[in-house]
């Protein structure tokens, strides 16, 4: 109902809709992706976490598609609720290994097939773990020893840990001194900022077809006081309040309608 009202091609806050032409380029987005290219020349261990909505997986999947598929092997592993055989199993299955035998025979293989990847093929692999901070003690533990090659002299992958901020508080922990000590690069999803949630839902609006200004300021600040930054937040309450908007006949969402969203969001 409200794309006729408000003259729109499509529900611009949808993500399903969304072109990856379209995409707004945040500065969390540009962050990542500038220190996922340098992790892939240095082949080193990357950290990146935020909170859920972010763009993280997003960023991952942007990455992954501005690989060169003849220059890099990328793989990746988004169920980490598993033990360290599954996950053995899982990441011996992607690399194409036989998954018969012990962790030990696994591990050995896979090992081997990095090196081979690394040294013969000249295709460095990038194991990419989304959703880390489920990860146990045991992965993390066996992720650090993968790394170790000609008796920790030499970096054959690169590996990239993405998940939610408490992932920070597993890394911090003693027992995984020797894995923090070997990572390369840190990021903390920051979110959007003022001027760039006003840029963000600016830029929805317009390549949904929307040719004037449909909402003002104030509605806008209240999004960002709810979202705190976070762009799938901000995508919900948006589609609610253009829903109200329409339904009430306001040619521009004001702060009031977008209280309403905000109050109407906060029950779910």
């Amino acid at each position: 109902m409200f794309k006729s009202f408000y003259g729109l091609s499509h529900n611009p806050f949808d993500k399903q809709l969304l072109k990856a032409s379209d995409s707004f380029v945040s500065k969390d987005h540009k962050a990542m992706m500038d220190r996922l290219d340098y992790l892939k020349d240095i082949r080193g261990i990357g950290v990146f976490t935020a909170s859920p909505g972010m763009g993280k997986s997003y960023s991952l999947r942007c990455f992954s598609n501005s690989l060169n598929q003849s220059l890099y092997q990328m793989e990746y592993i988004c169920l980490s609720t598993i033990s360290v055989l599954e996950f053995y199993k899982q990441l011996s299955t992607s690399l194409g290994l036989d998954i018969k035998g012990g962790k030990t025979t696994m591990f050995k293989n896979i090992q081997e097939r990095i090196y081979y990847l690394y040294k013969e093929k000249r295709k460095p692999l990038i194991i990419a773990i989304d959703e880390a901070q489920y990860l146990n003690s045991g992965i993390l533990k066996d992720l650090k020893m993968l790394m170790n090659h000609g008796y920790d002299s030499l970096n054959c992958f690169t590996l990239i840990i993405a998940g939610e901020p408490h992932l920070n508080n597993t890394l911090e922990k003693p027992i995984h001194e020797a894995l923090r000590q070997r990572i390369t690069v840190h990021y903390n999803y920051n979110g959007l900022d003022d001027s760039e949630v006003t840029d963000y839902i600016s830029h929805k609006l317009a390549i949904a077809g929307s040719g004037k200004t449909i909402i003002n300021d104030a509605a806008i600040s209240a999004a960002h006081s709810y979202s705190r930054g976070n762009p799938r937040l901000i995508d919900n309450v948006m589609t609610y309040a253009l829903d109200l908007g329409s339904q009430t006949n306001k040619e521009i969402i004001d702060a009031e309608t977008m209280m309403l969203a905000i109050d109407a969001q906060s029950l779910f």
